[in-house]
Order: C-alpha cells, then sequence, then structure tokens
C-alpha cells in the first residue's frame, strides 16, 4: 500500500500491481497534520535542513547517490545519537585504503 498525495507521478504505482491510497490534500500545509504524512513530512524536513546546512555547493546531477546515502546514513542512527560517531569511525577505519580511482568509481553510476 503506498499513500500518495495524489501526485500525477504516482500513477505509476498502480501500473506496477501496487495498491494507492489517495490523500488529496489540496493547498496549504494540511497534510503536516495527517498521520499518514508525518514520517515523510519529518524525513523531508531533514532532508532539507540537511541539504542547507551541509552543502555550500550541491551538484545534485552529479553526486545524489553520495548526498541521499549519506543522510540515509545518519537518520538511520539519529535514534542513537551516543553510538552515532563510534559506528561512523568504526566504518571509516575498517574500510582500510582506497585509491582515489576506486573512490571515483561512483561518479559515472548514474
Amino acid at each position: 500500500m503506498v499513500v500518495s498525495d495524489g501526485l500525477n507521478c504516482f500513477r505509476a504505482v498502480t501500473k506496477t500491481g501496487c495498491r494507492q491510497q489517495r490523500e488529496v490534500v489540496g493547498d496549504g500545509r494540511r497534510s503536516t497534520e495527517m498521520g499518514c504524512f508525518h514520517w515523510i513530512n519529518t524525513i523531508l524536513g531533514n532532508l532539507k535542513i540537511a541539504i542547507a546546512g551541509t552543502y555550500h555547493a550541491f551538484n545534485f546531477e552529479k553526486y545524489a547517490h553520495r548526498y541521499l546515502a549519506e543522510f540515509q546514513y545518519r537518520f538511520n542512527r539519529c535514534f542513537d545519537l551516543r553510538s552515532l560517531l563510534p559506528r561512523l569511525v568504526f566504518a571509516c577505519v575498517s574500510i582500510g585504503k582506497r585509491p582515489e580511482a576506486w573512490l571515483r568509481q561512483t561518479e559515472n553510476w548514474t
């Protein structure tokens, strides 16, 4: 079941065989009051703040997958803030050395 705001792009959801629950809210901030959109609004709000507060030159076309992966990593761990830094440090040091060519492989990912 996919809950959407009724935007036309979500028609593809039903074409894939999923069910869609359309919650058309119109203009304004009514969607923020609806329980079904609570987490979506939370995630989108956090993403907008992370982008505006962290990145000074945002090249979404080239690095979107990296920005979103980094945001996903932080968001998935935001409920246990004490372990965030130790887990990040562990992830960084456990991967070992990587040459620049290996790091740049993902630039041609899209």
